[in-house]
């Protein structure tokens, strides 16, 4: 049998990071490990490393490199007769080192997508609070804008969403993640895919992917989606 995907994505947030792991998922059927994901189930389920990270989330404090790391590579070992995406570790050059010692890691995409970009696509959600109407000035702008269509009352932005949140949330991911890009370009795994459009990056990534795996998805028509 050919040797096993071990697969590493990386983008900042807003930059298509989870639809590009949805498809990945669709078409190769590979198994997707979030760090998120496993850190809300650990936390939910009470386990040992759970409780000790919701202690640190209480607190409002990052969660230190070993108690991420032991979470993720606990979960690998139950992975290792599958093809795996690794999504949100490693965030820092420590569990990038600390992952290497467990596993050979084949290859790590990289969503490059410019700043710009991710932040009007962030900052592009208001709000109507009273109702709860969402509006996005990309695909589903209000009739008169900063206006509720129905009410006539004005829209807010969530302070997730303002840019002066959403530029700290980028300069973060830069300043930690840098390193690690860096990391894995030096060793030769790191290939990265440019664009503003997620469904223009997304052809070349499956036509990358498919070099090394088949597609599983049932129609394999001629243009993925």
């Amino acid at each position: 049998p050919p040797p096993l995907l071990r697969a590493v994505i990386m983008g900042p947030p807003g930059s298509g990071k989870g639809t590009v792991s949805a498809r990945i998922i669709k078409h190769f059927g590979v198994k997707h490990l979030s760090s998120g994901d496993l850190l809300r189930d650990n936390m939910q389920k009470q386990t040992e490393v759970g409780i000790l990270a919701k202690s640190y989330v209480d607190q409002g404090r990052l969660i230190p490199d070993d108690i991420m790391t032991q979470l993720m590579l606990n979960e690998l070992k139950t992975l290792d007769r599958y093809n795996w995406l690794l999504d949100g570790f490693p965030r820092t050059v420590a569990q990038a080192e600390a992952l290497d010692k467990e596993c050979h890691v084949d290859t790590v995409i990289d969503l490059d997508v410019p700043f710009e970009t991710i932040k009007c696509r962030l900052t592009a959600r208001w709000i109507h609070p009273a109702s709860g109407r969402v509006y996005n000035l990309e695909f589903s702008p209000p009739k008169v804008q900063g206006i509720d269509d129905v009410t006539g009352e004005p829209l807010v932005q969530r302070d997730d969403d303002k840019p002066e949140t959403v530029s700290k949330r980028l300069q973060a991911y830069d300043a930690k993640t840098k390193p690690v890009l860096e990391y894995y370009r030096k060793k030769g795994l790191l290939k990265s895919f440019s664009g503003t459009e997620t469904n223009k990056i997304w052809p070349h990534i499956y036509a990358f992917l498919q070099t090394k795996l088949p597609d599983v998805s049932q129609k394999n028509v001629a243009t993925p989606r």
